[in-house]
Formats: C-alpha cells, sequence, structure tokens
C-alpha cells in the first residue's frame, strides 16, 4: 500500500495517535496550533528548523527509520551548539504518493525514538504530496538561559580550538545514527565560560572558517591533531561534513582544567585541542572545504 492508497485523511489516523506530547503540550498534532506551556524570565527562546532531501541528505534506499532519526537530531544538533535544551518539535512531511505507507511509518518509528531520546515532544506538524522528492522537515523550540547562550561571534585570539569525537566517515552511515553533544554542551556552559561554539554539520573545513569570520578572528589548527574516525584520513575530517560534533572556543587559561576534567565526566567521548584563533584574519592552515549547498 502506498499514500496514494491511503490518502491524507487516513495517514493523520495512523500518524497521530503516536506523536505523544509532553506535560507541556496544551493542545497537540490534530490541532489548528500547538499550544505549549513556556516559562522562565531567565531564559531565551531557541527556534530552528533543518530539512532533510532524497539524495542529498539521505538515499533512498536508507533504513528510513533511520532517516527519521537524523531528522529529528539534526535541529537538535544546533540546539547542542549553543547550549540549548529543546522541548517541541513540529514535523513536516512532504512525501510523492506512490511512497510506501510501511516506509512512513518507519520514518516516524525514527523520529519518535530521537525525539525520546532527549525528552522533546512531537506537538504537530504538516503533511503534503509532492512529485519531486521525500522532504522531512523538523521545526525544534526550546530554550538556552540568558547567561549560558553561546553564538559563534564571541570568539577571541588566543583561545583554544576543541573538538568532540571523531571526525570524517560519515559516507560510512555515520550521518544516520549520530546523537547530538547536548549534554555536553549543558556541561561545558556549566562549568566553563565558553566563547563560540557551533555543531560540525558541512564538515571543519566549512564550519571552522565560519565561527573564525563571525569572531572577526584567524585561525591555526596542527592537522595532525585531527582526531579521526576508523579509516578516515585527514581530508575525510576536513571535508566529508555531517560529524555533528562541537567546536568550541575556550579561553587558553582554562585549557588544563577542562582536559583534566572531562575524562571523568565523558570517559567515552573523546575531546581534542586542534589549535588557535588568532588576530591575524587571513592565517588560516588549510584550504577551506566541507559540503556547501548550492555549489
Amino acid at each position: 500500500m502506498n499514500l496514494r492508497d491511503l490518502g491524507e485523511d487516513a495517514l493523520l489516523a495512523r500518524i497521530l495517535p503516536r506523536l505523544k506530547g509532553g506535560k507541556g503540550v496544551l493542545a497537540g498534532a490534530g490541532d489548528d496550533c500547538a499550544v505549549l506551556r513556556f516559562s522562565g524570565h531567565n531564559r531565551l527562546l531557541l527556534f530552528k528548523t533543518d530539512c532533510l532531501v532524497e539524495n542529498i541528505h539521505f538515499r533512498s534506499q536508507d533504513d528510513a527509520a533511520a532517516v527519521g532519526w537524523k531528522a529529528m537530531m539534526r535541529p537538535l544538533s544546533d540546539f547542542a551548539a549553543m547550549s540549548g535544551v529543546p522541548e517541541f518539535a513540529l514535523v513536516t512531511l512532504i512525501a510523492p504518493q506512490r511512497t510506501a505507507v510501511r516506509k512512513i511509518d518507519q520514518l516516524y518509528l525514527g523520529l519518535q525514538r530521537a525525539a525520546a531520546r532527549f525528552h522533546v515532544s512531537i506537538a504537530g506538524g504538516e503533511t503534503s504530496n509532492t512529485s519531486g522528492p521525500l522532504v522531512l522537515s523538523v521545526s525544534a523550540i526550546g530554550f538556552v538561559e540568558k547567561r549560558r547562550w553561546v553564538s559563534r561571534s564571541g570568539g577571541k585570539p588566543g583561545d583554544d580550538l576543541f573538538v568532540t569525537g571523531r571526525l570524517g566517515g560519515s559516507g560510512k552511515g555515520k550521518h544516520l545514527r549520530f546523537l547530538p553533544r547536548l549534554e555536553e554542551s549543558r556541561w561545558l556552559t556549566q562549568n566553563f565560560r565558553i566563547h563560540a561554539m557551533m555543531d560540525l554539520s558541512d564538515g571543519l573545513g566549512a564550519d571552522l572558517p565560519r565561527l573564525a569570520k563571525a569572531s572577526k578572528a584567524g585561525f591555526t589548527i596542527d592537522k595532525r591533531m585531527l582526531p579521526l574516525s576508523p579509516g578516515a584520513k585527514i581530508e575525510h575530517a576536513i571535508s566529508d561534513g555531517e560529524d555533528y560534533e562541537l567546536l568550541f572556543a575556550l579561553p587558553s587559561r582554562h585549557r588544563r582544567r577542562l582536559e583534566r576534567s572531562w575524562p571523568t565526566e565523558f570517559p567515552r567521548l573523546r575531546l581534542t585541542r586542534i589549535g588557535s584563533l588568532t588576530s591575524n584574519i587571513k592565517h588560516q592552515t588549510f584550504r577551506p572545504g566541507g559540503y556547501v549547498h548550492f555549489k
């Protein structure tokens, strides 16, 4: 059975009962708008939307539950970049009518599993037909405390540059099973003054220059220090993209304390100093790479 056989109303009747709202969802999927309870005068609202396009972000033969997982985790990785806490999500499905219903079931299974992993409530969304490829878009809503908000523009010359985890290897399926570094980013901003931070979604070669430019700084890195995924080479770490690790700038005086305390808090996740920000805006040690849309 495909979506043309099923129809929109029957599809919604199939999907909506599975999208269980949390205690903050006063009216959720199935109503005209989601109504959410939100409180906290010392908090800033965070909104983020992200999409997956078939044959761009995933292949048609990829496991649909893994694609749903990735669709939810991508905007949550952006929350991690700002030390945010996601609470609610809206999901938009745009699919050809020939799409198998089982595939949609699996997409939403992955979405729900990913949302539950970080206590996010799927509060609604939209569905539409298309003559083009399947598109899955997720919008996330949450908060960050004013004192813990981190952007990519606060880096300063002399800051040390760190990355979490290992880089490269997205082509081997890593991009379908990653975990956003939400817990790690919250710990960082609770215990350190992080000057700038972002997630590595397009690759170090594209994202590091963006952080440096936003901070009005240059950078230098030691390519030999890049933490590589199994089987990856330095050029993969720079250019593959979709690592979804954190890249952040930390005052150099806090380096040793961070390097001492990190293994205790996150013994299974590597943390690597890869370089520093500089006052020379033209000073960089590799050519830009990574994934860039429309090129």
